[in-house]
């Protein structure tokens, strides 16, 4: 999941992660880009340069958890259409979904969770997507969820709707 700060990825992940376990009977492991920096990159800034290296870090391990069995709901702000493409390369075509969280700028800066915008618009933040640093809109997700026009239900039974039809998402046991 990519999307600007505030657009909905780590809410949606969350659902996601829960109705899967439950519903699914899946092994699922949510990573949030905050949360995964806190460890696995926190000897990383923000520059391009160490937003890609971060985005490659989570990546990797996504491959790794996908590759036994255990579904990845990354939900990584991801602001370069690079560090994307290297994704879905590295993870690989028939496992990787890109899944675009749509919601403008305003609507993330009213949210916004984390006070974020507002420290960034006091120039207390340097380098915040959307702000000073750009966003790079997907620009063919194979999922687009709206946070805007859609509830958060909707948006988890949109995502669910499409994995399950191009048989992504199989529940292992009832």
């Amino acid at each position: 999941m990519t999307g600007l700060p505030g657009s909905g990825k780590s809410t949606l992940a969350g659902i996601l992660k829960e109705k899967y376990e439950t519903e699914y009977g899946r092994f699922v492991e949510s990573l949030d880009g905050d949360e995964v920096r806190k460890g696995l990159s926190s000897d990383l800034g923000l520059s391009k340069e160490d937003r890609e290296e971060h985005a490659r870090r989570v990546s990797y391990l996504a491959k790794v958890l996908s590759r036994n069995g255990v579904i990845s709901i990354v939900a990584l702000i991801a602001p370069y259409a690079k560090s994307r493409e290297k994704a879905r390369e590295l993870i690989g075509q028939d496992r990787f979904v890109e899944v675009y969280v749509k919601a403008s700028l305003a609507t993330c800066e009213k949210r916004d969770p984390k006070g974020l915008y507002a420290k960034a618009r006091r120039g207390e933040i340097n380098n915040m997507t959307g702000i000073q640093d750009p966003y790079e809109v997907p620009t063919n997700p194979e999922v687009t969820l709206d946070t805007e026009a859609n509830t958060k239900e909707e948006c988890v039974e949109i995502l669910t709707e499409r994995l399950t039809k191009t048989g992504l998402l199989l529940p292992l046991h009832k």
